[in-house]
């Protein structure tokens, strides 16, 4: 019997217009635009302004644009799956209104929350679906408005976050193509020094904790770092081992933009050259669940159908992970 497979077959983003620079950021806290693009490889991140505008509103101008640009009926999308850590409330998920507002009806839709790992945890989630053989089209969402949860007097956190969305269309396939495998890790022990502290159920939100300023994110940095490095590092290359991938067959890593060095460092460690990594940090800094699709999206043009992928993640839990895929099509400029 054939294996089916689950391929992505389009995608799409949507990026907020304002754009904060490192200079802008500089008249906020006591930063430079050298010691931020040393310390992250970061120069500009979005940021998602306006008053009522939420992670949803994000994500559902992605999956508009994926529905239009794939000529896809939205009464046919069986399956929403939003991956955040910013929703717009704390029910109903975030896919949920997503997929109302982009008049898809037919579907059913949850959220995941997976920290930046959580667009590859949501797409092999997604990946199982389709395998079902239930499952024809289903979306998977990465978005968070970050904004809504960065301390803009921490230098050491409010530098490294932006707001992004991106939307994949996932599809069946018989061919030697689409989601091959994945590996997902998770070791809970390292919440201690990446979380937000206030406003769950061990700790509602009152005066006291918003005086306290435990409503953001906090992250001790160095921690977070060096174990970023070496999984992220660890599960790509064991990717490689397990499907017999030599540096040279690699077309492409996509890593989660989290910081240049960590990126840099994983793919030394693949053995692989810069220009097999796709690398826009730059422009839009931490974008948490957006930054692999927006990779994708950005590249889609250059990519070909049987590129070999491998997308990796690393992120607050801690979670981490892997997925090698086969590239399902010829991208064309839009």
């Amino acid at each position: 019997m054939t294996k089916l497979r689950a391929a992505i077959t389009g995608i799409h983003a949507f990026v907020p217009d304002y754009k904060l620079t490192n200079d802008e950021l500089a008249k906020m806290v006591d930063t430079n635009d050298e010691w931020i693009l040393t310390r992250t490889g970061i120069k500009t991140r979005h940021i998602l302004k306006g008053e009522g505008k939420g992670t949803s509103d994000m994500g559902a101008e992605a999956v508009k644009g994926l529905l239009k640009k794939t000529n896809t009926n939205p009464d046919e999308i069986d399956l929403v799956i939003c991956a955040t850590v910013t929703p717009d409330m704390q029910f109903p998920a975030t896919a949920n209104i997503i997929a109302d507002k982009a008049s898809i009806k037919n579907a059913f839709h949850f959220d995941i929350n997976a920290a930046c790992s959580g667009q590859i945890y949501a797409l092999t989630t997604a990946a199982m679906y389709i395998e079902s053989g239930n499952y024809k089209k289903v979306i998977v969402v990465g978005a968070d408005k970050m904004s809504s949860i960065v301390d803009y007097t921490d230098r050491a956190t409010c530098v490294i976050f932006g707001d992004a969305a991106g939307a994949l269309l996932l599809e069946p396939t018989t061919e030697d193509v689409g989601i091959i495998d994945s590996i997902h890790q998770a070791d809970g022990s390292g919440r201690i020094h990446l979380h937000q502290k206030a406003g769950g159920s061990l700790k509602p939100a009152s005066h006291e904790t918003v005086d306290a300023r435990e409503h953001y994110i906090y992250q001790e940095g160095q921690a977070v770092f060096k174990f970023a490095v070496s999984k992220m590092a660890d599960v790509s290359v064991e990717m490689m081992k397990k499907h017999n991938i030599e540096p040279d067959d690699l077309t492409w890593l996509v890593p989660h933009q989290a910081n240049l060095r960590i990126i840099e460092a994983t793919a030394r460690r693949m053995g692989i050259n810069r220009e097999q990594v796709m690398i826009n940090i730059e422009r839009y800094g931490n974008t948490t669940s957006a930054t692999i699709p927006l990779c994708l999206w950005e590249w889609e043009s250059q990519l070909k159908k049987g590129d070999k992928i491998i997308l990796a993640a690393f992120g607050g839990g801690f979670t981490w992970g892997a997925i090698y895929l086969k590239w399902a099509y010829d991208g064309k400029k839009e």
